[in-house]
C-alpha cells in the first residue's frame, strides 16, 4: 500500500532509538497524523481498544514496550516478559479487529537460536535455544512473530514481521544501566570524557560480534516494507556488515575524544557470540541500508552534544 501524508499512523514502543527514528521520519516528511507516544496505554485492553474505535488508524508499527542490554534483561525479566507480551496481545488483536489495513512488528535478532549459522537466515527461527541472558525477552517477542503470522494466517490480517540489528543513532538512549551495547557505550565514554576519568570498565571479554543499523536507515526500511512487502515471513533489516565488541569500543571511544584506558571485565557475560543477520531477502527487494557505522556514531555523538 502506498503512504501518503493523510495516512494514520501509529507507533508503539518505549520511546527508543527504533520509535525515536520512525517518528522523526513520518513528521519530517509531512506526515500530518503520527499519534503520540502516549495516545493510549498498550497494556490496557480498555484504552487500547477505546483508542482504536476512535481513531481508526491506517497503519500500526509495533516496537518493545521494554527493551534493554544484558544487564536490564537479568534484572528485569519479569517485565521484559509481561509488559512486551501485554503489549503484543492488545495492539495486535486489537488492530486485526479495529480494521487496521497493516501492522508491522519490529522482532529482535535475539529471537534466533543462539548457535545459529551465520548469517542468520529469516527460516532459521525457532530452529534451535534461544540466549539464556535474556531468554525472557526474547521468547516475548518470539511470541509476537508468531502471534502475527497466526493472525495473517487465520484472518488474512496484514500483519508483517521485520527483525532489525541492534539500531543505534541520535535520540536513543544512552543510559547506560539500560541501554543496548552501543547506546551504552556511547553513554559511557561521553560521561568519561565530561567527568575526566582515566579509565572506562566495560562487560565480557569484547570478544561477540555485533551489527548495527542506523536508525534512519531503519525508517526507510519499514516505509518500504509497509509499501512493498505482504508476506507473513520475517524479513531481517541489517547491513549484513558485523564488528568486534572491543573495535567497536574503539571507535566509539575515538569519536567520544576519550584517551584513557578500556579495561574488559570478563566475569560479566557475553551474550550471543556472533547475530550477523542475512539481509539478502530484503536486498533483492531493492533496499539496502546507506549509513556507514563510523560516521553514524559520529552523527550520533554529534546531536548528544549539541542537545546537551
Amino acid at each position: 500500500m502506498k503512504l501518503t501524508p493523510q495516512t494514520k499512523i501509529v507507533i508503539v514502543g518505549n520511546g527508543d532509538i527504533s520509535e525515536v527514528s520512525l517518528r522523526h521520519h513520518f513528521t519530517a516528511n509531512g506526515f500530518l497524523q503520527v499519534y503520540p507516544e502516549k495516545a493510549f496505554d498498550p497494556l490496557h485492553s480498555g484504552s487500547t481498544r477505546d483508542f482504536f474505535e476512535r481513531e481508526r488508524p491506517d497503519i500500526v508499527i509495533l516496537t518493545s514496550v521494554r527493551s534493554g542490554g544484558i544487564g536490564v534483561n537479568q534484572e528485569k525479566p519479569a517485565e521484559f516478559i509481561h509488559d512486551n507480551l501485554m503489549a503484543q496481545m492488545n495492539v495486535i488483536d486489537t488492530s486485526y479487529r479495529a480494521g487496521v489495513k497493516k501492522l508491522l512488528f519490529l522482532a529482535a535478532s535475539c529471537v534466533y537460536p543462539k548457535q545459529c549459522p551465520q548469517p542468520i537466515k529469516e527460516e532459521y527461527f525457532l530452529t534451535g535455544a534461544m540466549e539464556s541472558s535474556s531468554l525472557a525477552y526474547s521468547t516475548a517477542k518470539a511470541a509476537g512473530v508468531v502471534m502475527c503470522q497466526a493472525y495473517h494466517r487465520q484472518y488474512g490480517f496484514n500483519a508483517i514481521v521485520a527483525v532489525p540489528a541492534t539500531v543505534y543513532g541520535p535520540g536513543g538512549h544512552a543510559n547506560i544501566e539500560e541501554a543496548h551495547v552501543l547506546g551504552a557505550l556511547i553513554g559511557k565514554f561521553d560521561r568519561a570524557v565530561r567527568e575526566g576519568v582515566p579509565a572506562v570498565g566495560l562487560w565480557g571479554t569484547g570478544e561477540p560480534k555485533r551489527e548495527f543499523i542506523f536508525g534512519n536507515d531503519l525508517a526507510a526500511a519499514c516505509v518500504f516494507l509497509l509499501e512493498d512487502y505482504d508476506d507473513e515471513g520475517i524479513i531481517n533489516i541489517g547491513r549484513s556488515e558485523e564488528i568486534s565488541i572491543k573495535e567497536l569500543a574503539r571507535i566509539v571511544a575515538d569519536a567520544a575524544g576519550f584517551k584513557g584506558d578500556i579495561i574488559w571485565d570478563a566475569t560479566k557475560p557475553d551474550g550471543t557470540m556472533r547475530k550477523l543477520l542475512d539481509t539478502s531477502h530484503l536486498r533483492s527487494m531493492g533496499w539496502m541500508a546507506k549509513m556507514p557505522l563510523r560516521e553514524g556514531i559520529v552523527k550520533t555523538f554529534a546531536a548528544l552534544r549539541h542537545g546537551r
